[in-house]
């Protein structure tokens, strides 16, 4: 299995390709796309993506961690987490590899 790295560019090139805008539009659209994306994420809403999944924000609490090189204590301030739940058609494709 190779090490292959889908980027930006990538997604860009795709859409010029496909759609027929040119390069500077379809970086343009790939470049609007991810920013409402991530303002409905900083906003806290979800991001569903049909056949895809669904990206969200989790709060998650404070908590007392603990080193595991010394074992010492350490307290965990509450954060947010983004996470993201794929698709049943989704997780079928990874399964299977692609081959259908």
């Amino acid at each position: 299995m190779t090490s292959k790295t889908l980027t930006r560019m990538d997604l860009s090139e795709a859409v010029f390709r496909e759609v027929g805008l040119s390069r500077n539009e379809s970086a343009q659209l790939v470049e609007q796309v991810l920013l409402h994306m991530s303002d409905a994420l900083v906003q806290g809403e979800q991001v569903k993506i049909s056949s895809f999944g669904t990206f969200s924000v989790r709060e998650k609490s404070a908590r007392v961690g603990r080193n595991p090189k010394t074992g010492e204590e350490a307290p965990i301030p509450p954060r947010r987490v983004l996470t993201f739940r794929p698709s049943h058609l989704m997780k079928d494709r990874v399964a299977t590899g692609n081959k259908a």
